[in-house]
């Protein structure tokens, strides 16, 4: 059973939520401010974090749940500023929805975020650059100084171009593949998480050799 904990201090949304997920065969827990989301997040599977908490910033405990896990982070927030949800975007989440949300749309999105932690099949090659090797099997970035570390997103991201065999990818299609369905406008996560991989992965972000934009026809990798 899919573990989710929610962090959120308003008592009726968390008892919504509760209800909601559990209803759908979540195992729910729940937190109402940032220290005690901390606290509880070993086993977790993915996290509902609300960013208006009384103790921490919602941007704050993002960046803190980054510096120990990749676990999935999807933001259920009543900030509907574009600026909010680049932040939290920038600082690891996976996901932004905005209060009031449906119902329906909130759990495709939390399946879709939680589908990307799934284990994928062993036995691929590895795919090699003359920077860094992508390990497709352990889902791991090797470079002569170590290996690099990524958000369960951006490895989504980085897995569906590499696959791709050097072909670009529409951006639609990417936003629809990492994201699911209903993303398909959300161009920001794209250039957001593309942004990320670069300074991560390319010896010169300013001019990428890897990730490459394809004005018009989306986005591809190129060894």
């Amino acid at each position: 059973m899919t573990t989710v904990l929610v962090v959120d201090d308003d008592p009726l949304i968390v008892r919504s939520l509760r209800i909601t997920l559990t209803a759908h065969g979540f195992d729910v827990l729940t937190a109402a401010d940032g220290s005690s989301a901390l606290a509880a997040l070993p086993g977790v599977d993915v996290v509902v974090l609300d960013l208006g908490l009384p103790d921490l910033d919602g941007i704050e405990v993002i960046g803190s749940v980054r510096e120990r896990s990749t676990v999935p982070i999807v933001v259920l927030s009543a900030r509907v500023g574009s600026a909010d949800k680049v932040a939290a975007l920038d600082a690891g989440a996976d996901d932004y929805v905005t209060k009031p949300f449906g119902v329906e749309e909130f759990l495709a999105r939390l399946r879709a975020a939680v589908r990307r932690t799934a284990p994928r099949p062993t036995g691929e090659p590895p795919v090699r650059t003359a920077s860094f090797t992508v390990d497709l099997a352990a889902k791991r970035i090797h470079r002569p100084d170590g290996d690099v570390h990524l958000t369960r997103t951006e490895w989504a991201l980085l897995e569906v171009l590499v696959r791709a065999g050097g072909a670009p990818v529409a951006g639609r299609e990417l936003l629809e593949k990492v994201w699911g369905a209903g993303h398909e406008d959300a161009g920001h996560y794209l250039r957001v998480y593309l942004a990320q991989l670069r300074r991560k992965l390319e010896p010169e972000p300013s001019r990428p050799r890897h990730l490459i934009t394809e004005p018009g026809r989306g986005y591809r990798f190129q060894p």
